[in-house]
């Protein structure tokens, strides 16, 4: 008995992957094999850096705290300790927010907590 392959759902894989290579460079849009090992490499990058990105957000906005903080004399971390202890809950994008674009309600939180 031959054996059967079920080509109509092989060409779809591929063209799937194919399309998810459109844009790439060099045989990496149009071969098969080096499209698929690219396609997968990228969800690999794609799905850590989903999570990388929050990571350096929080970085940018403990930078921006710690700018706006240090006008008015205060260290990043007593800052916070400040807030804590004031019991002010806003989270750090929010105070990065308010000290990139609003300077004087900055201000009020800060002379709020010293």
């Amino acid at each position: 008995m031959p054996r059967s392959v079920n080509s109509v759902a092989k060409r779809a894989r591929r063209k799937k992957v194919l399309k998810q290579a459109k844009g790439y460079f060099g045989r990496r849009k149009n071969v098969w094999t080096v499209a698929k090992n690219a396609v997968d490499k990228a969800m690999q990058y794609s799905y850590r850096d989903r999570r990388n990105k929050k990571r350096t957000f929080r970085a940018l906005w403990i930078t921006r705290i710690n700018a706006g903080a240090r006008e008015y004399g205060l260290s990043y971390s007593q800052f916070m300790g400040a807030l804590k202890a004031n019991d002010i809950e806003l989270n750090r994008k929010v105070l990065a927010d308010l000290a990139m674009n609003n300077p004087e309600a900055f201000k009020a939180v800060v002379e709020k907590v010293k």
